[in-house]
């Protein structure tokens, strides 16, 4: 699939170069959904080179272009300094690496869109201790743009071995800033029994590996993981996440790993849809809001993306009841106060339990369902948690469940119900699992 024409045309405005049939350079240009002006990237200014975007310095005016093999000196290879910019490659060749991917997968090509990623990373990048993990890099344009806008410390995770050869160039071409991994963030942890082949990984030899340890859950966020979801199994990917996050397992075990991700609009309308509109609000939507706080930063077409598909919409899947155009750049923190108040790791399985029998019917009246889990004791339960006796399941917020089950935790009637016996009996399979 080729990018679309009005890629280089969009190369040239953003370079403040002369676009054939234009009389002066172009100071504003568009990338797709969103214009952008001169000064929406003040840290640096993108020229064409040879048919690529590189980076050029905006100290005192003087312009650098620097490419990211190293420099010979004296028939030896020196690693690039932090501060020369990294050239980001034509957009042919970023092109041609990224086809040669035998999945379904989308890559950040243009150099606008992953300034935009780095742009809302900026107080990241600020921060010196900052760990990112990028999720699949393919051909590392924004890799590279991360490095140039100030990254002291980027571990680039890919799960196609076409692609390690170039990463691990520019790996040794630098100074420490960045590490390859074969690893697939999505396969980190996988439950059952038998030996690990990679790209699949546990997140224990990973941090190990990395040197990076565990830290307390209320402290700062040790690692931001960057990235798209797999639009294969998208949904899949968010349930697995909520779970660790929940019993602080896998890549939580470190402490509140955020996620600055790129996920389709359907699932993210779903994971922030609100109490009241039946349609979307599901047990998904309640988990995530409870245990995070997810901000939209963006919204760029599926177009933005180059995609690895024959297909003539390029594989984006239609949905006649959400919209779908485009994918949302979100920013989802853990919440520092998640296990602070009745919630723990061990007693987390039951409360994600709760809320999915609770929203199976939307429409059901919750006592109904507090009722056949503990006969008689639907009306104290609601009235402790400030709720009405006809409210309906669809209708409770996710601060109301939490509510709900911390009053649930303190029942005596409820330790002996249906609903924590199952719990139990499921952990232990899970635990047996593991093992």
């Amino acid at each position: 699939m080729a990018v679309s024409g009005g890629w280089r045309l969009l190369s040239l405005a953003v370079c403040g170069a002369r676009v054939p049939g234009r009389s002066a350079p172009v100071r504003v240009f568009s990338s797709s959904s969103r214009v952008y002006s001169s000064d929406s990237f003040p840290s640096a200014q993108w020229r064409v080179s040879g048919g690529g975007a590189k980076a050029c310095s905006p100290v005192g005016g003087a312009q650098r272009n620097l490419s990211a093999v190293a420099v010979a000196l004296q028939g030896q290879r020196r690693p690039l300094s932090r501060c020369e910019l990294l050239d980001l490659g034509s957009e042919e060749e970023n092109t041609r690496r990224a086809l040669t991917c035998k999945r379904l997968r989308r890559f950040i090509i243009d150099p606008n869109l992953a300034r935009l990623v780095t742009d809302h990373l900026s107080h990241d990048l600020e921060d010196t201790n900052a760990v990112i993990f990028e999720v699949n890099p393919g051909p590392g344009v924004l890799t590279r743009m991360l490095l140039n806008c100030g990254a002291q410390r980027v571990v680039a995770l890919e799960c196609d071995k076409s692609f390690l050869p170039d990463l691990q160039v520019l790996e040794g071409d630098l100074d420490g800033q960045l590490e390859v991994l074969h690893c697939d963030f999505f396969k980190l942890d996988p439950i059952g029994q038998g030996s690990m082949k990679l790209p699949a990984m546990y997140s224990n030899k990973l941090f190990s590996q990395l040197g990076i340890t565990a830290v307390p859950w209320t402290s700062d966020v040790p690692v931001k993981v960057v990235g798209m979801f797999s639009q294969r199994n998208e949904r899949n990917m968010l349930w697995k996440l909520v779970y660790a996050l929940f019993e602080r397992q896998s890549i939580f075990r470190y402490g509140r790993v955020e996620l600055i991700m790129f996920i389709s609009e359907k699932n993210y309308s779903r994971i922030t849809a609100r109490e009241g509109k039946y349609r979307d609000y599901r047990a998904l939507s309640v988990l995530f809001q409870m245990s995070c706080e997810v901000q939209l930063l963006h919204q760029v077409p599926w177009s933005s993306f180059l995609t690895t598909s024959k297909s003539k919409n390029g594989n984006v899947s239609k949905s006649t009841t959400v919209p779908n155009d485009h994918m949302c750049l979100v920013r989802v923190t853990p919440r520092a106060d998640l296990f602070s108040s009745g919630i723990t790791q061990f007693n987390s399985s039951t409360l994600m339990m709760m809320v999915k029998q609770c929203l199976i019917r939307r429409a059901a009246p919750l006592a109904d369902k507090l009722n056949a889990w503990s006969p008689g004791c639907a009306a104290e339960l609601l009235l402790g948690a400030g709720l009405s006796e006809e409210v309906m399941v669809g209708d409770v917020s996710p601060d109301q469940y939490r509510r709900l089950f911390e009053l649930m935790e303190l029942s005596d009637q409820f330790s002996q119900s249906w609903l924590y016996t199952e719990i139990l009996e499921n952990t232990c399979k899970q635990g047996y699992a593991r093992e």
